[in-house]
């Protein structure tokens, strides 16, 4: 049983991402209706901003993360101005070739500046484990899960009592009418764009430190963030915290039960069985945000 706890409280840690990762899809795709297949490539340079930032600049590790954050929030509104609002008004499957283009676009940049070797950011925190009872958590994973969970909370708060949220989820329940009430909904496309983008550059500064950076790092994670939006209902702002949280415990328990191997596929597994028993997802049953 204490190997089982340990097991879950590791996936929980590595879930927070994962919900993370969820919700700046679920914010792009309910607000402005792109479906973003370059949402892991700003992971990959998220962590490759911190790696640039902490590793070889010599910045302290929460400046690095939060400069990287200041840093693709701005690049994300030059993506959604220049890419995507000329595209607002095209089918989705237009917008969605335009996000595989980027996709592609940025991996390959990445290759070009900081080559295909992969890049180890280093540990910003003591390696000694804290033991709690019989489980043992290390400090930088308590940081990941913790700063995953405010930035989480932050964001459903923002939605739910912030005026600009207040406009941003009536954007999402129905553009039209919020736009004859007054609503600015190019702003609330700029707005909510870069904050996905930026959410995704954190998450990657956050889990950078534990696994290895590299250009393609993106592609898998891309994936998992869909399987966490897919298995919790599409547009669902809760169903993606909690089906990334379920997520990253389906994976810690398969790995140490299992085998490591099948870590990346726990995920396309989990979308099949939550469909077939709910097709709407977790917590699919109407469009909701907050």
């Amino acid at each position: 049983m204490v190997e089982f706890f340990q097991h879950v409280v590791n996936g929980l840690m590595i879930g927070g991402i994962y919900a993370l990762m969820g919700i700046g899809l679920t914010l792009i795709f309910g607000i402005m209706n792109v479906v973003n297949f370059s949402h892991g490539e700003f992971y990959m340079l998220g962590a490759f901003g911190v790696y640039t930032l902490f590793t070889m600049l010599g910045l302290p590790y929460l400046a690095a993360l939060l400069l990287t954050g200041i840093i693709f929030w701005f690049f994300g509104s030059i993506i959604e101005r220049l890419i995507l609002r000329p595209l607002q008004h095209q089918a989705i499957d237009v917008s969605m070739l335009a996000t595989i283009g980027l996709s592609i676009f940025l991996s390959n940049l990445a290759l070009i500046i900081w080559d295909p070797t992969p890049k180890d950011i280093g540990m910003p925190f003591p390696l000694i484990g804290v033991e709690i009872g019989p489980i043992t958590l290390t400090p930088i994973r308590v940081f990941i899960f913790v700063a995953a969970m405010l930035l989480i909370l932050g964001s459903h708060l923002f939605l739910r009592y912030n005026r600009f949220g207040k406009a941003i989820r009536a954007t999402f329940q129905d553009r039209e009418a919020a736009a004859l009430m007054g609503v600015n909904t190019g702003l609330v496309n700029l707005v909510t764009f870069s904050w996905g983008t930026a959410i995704a550059a954190i998450a990657g500064g956050l889990l950078g430190p534990i696994f290895q950076v590299f250009p393609t790092m993106g592609t898998i994670v891309s994936s998992k963030s869909f399987a966490v939006v897919i298995a919790g209902g599409l547009g669902n702002f809760p169903g993606a915290i909690l089906s990334g949280l379920l997520l990253g415990v389906a994976e810690s328990l398969g790995a140490g039960y299992v085998s490591s191997g099948y870590r990346d596929a726990i995920a396309f597994i989990l979308i099949i069985v939550v469909l077939i028993v709910r097709p709407t997802g977790l917590l699919g049953k109407a469009r909701r945000l907050g």
